[in-house]
C-alpha cells in the first residue's frame, strides 16, 4: 500500500506541475542565461593604433603586446565574480589573433613572440584553470582580405570557424557574429551566408551560445550603453530578418516579440571605458562604481546577461584601473546582495498572489523577482504592495520578470508585503523574491 501511495502522490505532484508555454530555452541558454555577467576583452592592432575600426592595411608588426598574460585577464575576471570572457579573435580590420590559415594578416606574420604566437591558445587555457567559459568574436566584416565582396569569402569565413571551433581550443560557450558589412556606398558589398555560418557552427559546437541580431540562442540588446528595456521578452521573430542592415528594428531587439516564436534572450553589452579598444587618453573616464550598479540593474536585472568590455592594454594585460573599479564593483555588488531582507519570511502562495511576511519591519529600497523560464516566460504585469495597518499601498509595477527583474523603489520599512501576478499567459511560476537596500 505505501508502494501504491508513493506512486499517486508523485503522479500527483507530476500532475500539478504547471507545463511548459510557448518557446523554451535550451539546456545550454539555461547556462549561459545563469552566468548573467561576462568580461569582453576588445584587443588587436587597434590597441596600438588608438582607433575604434582599423582600416585592415595596418602592418602586422603593430601587434606586439610586450607582457601579454591572459591568466592576469582570468584572475581579474573570476575576481571581479564573471563567467566567461569573450575575445575578439578577428574584428573588422581582419586580423587575426591565432595562426589562421584563411588570411595572411595574422599573429603568424607578426614579429610578436617570432611568429610563433597565439592568443587564442593561451586565453583558452587559462579559462580553463580559472573555471571560466572561453568565448570569440570573429567579425565577419573583413577590410584586408582579399577576397571580400565576393562569394568566395564566405568560404574563407567557414574555414575560419572551422578552425576556432574544431577542438584546439577546446569548448566555446559564445561565439560572437557581427552583422557590420562593408566599406560604404562605394566600398565592397558582401553577401554574408547566414544560414552556412549557423549551420556550420551547429554541426561543429552545437552547445555553443550563438549571437547575433537575430540569435539564434542570444541577440543583441539594441544599444551599447547597458541598458535593456523594462518590458524584456526573451521571444523573438526572426522569420525575414538577418544580422545587421537587415536585422529587426531597435525596438524589437530591445523589447523582443509577446508572442515570438523562438527563445532568444537579449545580451546587454557595454565598454567600462567610452571606447571599446585601449586608448591610454581614456583612463581618466572609466564608469564610477554607482554607473556601473545602474547598469547591473538595467541589465541583469531586466532580464540580460551584461556582457562588460574590459579591454586589454599595448602590453596586453587588463589595465590596474580598470581591475580596482572592477573590485570595487563586486564589492558594492556582495554589500547589497549580500543580505536579502527577506530571509526568514513566511512566504505564502495564495492564487497569483505571493504574500511575504517579515518578522519585524525591515528597510529596503530594491526589490528582486525571479521567474522560472525554463517553463517558458509567461508572466506580462505584476504589482508589489506595503500593508501598514491593514491598508495596502502599491509600491511598485512592472510588465515582463523572465530570469531576473530588480526594481528600485523608494526606500520603505515594512514587516508585510505581496507580489500579485496581475497579468500571465498561463499559470505563472515565480521562484523568488527578495529584498536589499543599497
Amino acid at each position: 500500500m505505501r508502494v501504491y501511495a508513493l506512486i499517486f502522490l508523485l503522479l500527483l505532484t507530476v500532475a500539478c506541475q504547471p507545463k511548459p508555454y510557448g518557446p523554451v530555452p535550451t539546456e545550454a541558454q539555461l547556462r549561459w542565461q545563469q552566468m548573467e555577467y561576462n568580461m569582453f576583452v576588445h584587443f588587436g592592432p587597434n590597441t596600438f593604433s588608438g582607433v575604434e575600426w582599423g582600416s585592415g592595411a595596418e602592418p602586422e608588426d603593430l601587434f606586439n603586446p610586450t607582457e601579454l598574460d591572459c591568466r592576469q585577464w582570468a584572475a581579474t575576471a573570476r575576481n571581479a565574480g564573471m563567467k566567461g570572457i569573450i575575445v575578439t579573435a578577428k574584428h573588422h580590420d581582419g586580423f587575426c589573433l591565432w595562426p589562421s590559415q584563411t588570411s595572411t594578416h595574422t599573429v603568424a606574420q607578426s614579429s610578436w613572440r617570432n611568429g610563433k604566437g597565439d592568443v587564442l591558445k593561451e586565453l583558452s587555457e587559462a579559462c580553463r584553470e580559472y573555471g571560466l567559459g572561453f568565448g570569440v568574436y570573429l567579425s565577419p566584416w573583413d577590410r584586408n582580405h582579399p577576397l571580400y565582396g565576393t562569394p568566395a569569402y564566405n568560404d574563407s569565413y567557414v574555414a575560419a570557424l572551422q578552425e576556432i571551433h574544431d577542438g584546439r581550443y577546446g569548448p566555446v560557450f559564445e561565439h560572437w557574429f557581427d552583422g557590420a558589412c562593408g566599406e560604404g556606398p562605394t566600398g565592397k558589398l558582401q553577401v554574408y551566408d547566414w544560414p552556412t555560418f549557423f549551420g556550420t557552427m551547429r554541426h561543429l559546437s552545437p552547445q555553443t551560445i550563438l549571437f547575433s541580431d537575430i540569435g539564434p540562442d542570444c541577440r543583441w540588446v539594441g544599444n551599447e550603453q547597458g541598458r535593456a528595456s523594462e518590458t524584456a521578452w526573451s521571444r523573438l521573430d526572426t522569420e525575414g530578418f538577418t544580422p545587421g542592415a537587415g536585422a529587426p528594428p531597435i525596438d524589437t531587439l530591445q523589447r523582443g516579440n509577446v508572442h515570438g516564436t523562438a527563445w532568444v534572450p537579449a545580451e546587454t553589452d557595454v565598454s567600462i571605458r567610452p571606447g571599446w579598444f585601449w586608448r591610454e587618453s581614456e583612463t581618466a573616464q572609466l564608469k564610477s562604481t554607482e554607473a556601473l550598479f545602474d547598469i547591473w540593474l538595467t541589465s541583469v536585472g531586466r532580464n540580460s546577461v551584461l556582457l562588460l568590455n574590459v579591454p586589454a592594454d599595448t602590453r596586453g594585460r587588463i589595465p590596474s584601473a580598470d581591475s580596482l573599479r572592477l573590485m570595487e564593483f563586486r564589492a558594492l555588488r556582495e554589500r547589497v546582495f549580500g543580505n536579502d531582507l527577506a530571509k526568514g519570511a513566511r512566504q505564502r502562495l495564495r492564487g497569483n498572489t505571493l504574500d511575504i511576511q517579515l518578522p519585524e519591519d525591515r528597510t529596503f529600497n530594491l526589490i528582486e523577482l525571479r521567474e522560472d523560464i525554463s517553463l517558458g516566460q509567461r508572466i506580462y504585469s505584476f504589482q508589489v504592495e506595503t500593508e501598514e495597518d491593514g491598508n495596502w499601498t502599491v509600491l511598485a509595477e512592472g510588465t515582463t520578470i523572465g530570469h531576473k527583474r530588480m526594481l528600485p523603489v523608494p526606500e520603505c520599512s515594512s514587516s508585510h508585503l505581496r507580489v500579485s501576478i496581475t497579468g500571465a499567459y498561463a499559470k505563472p511560476v515565480l521562484l523568488n523574491a527578495a529584498l536589499y537596500r543599497r
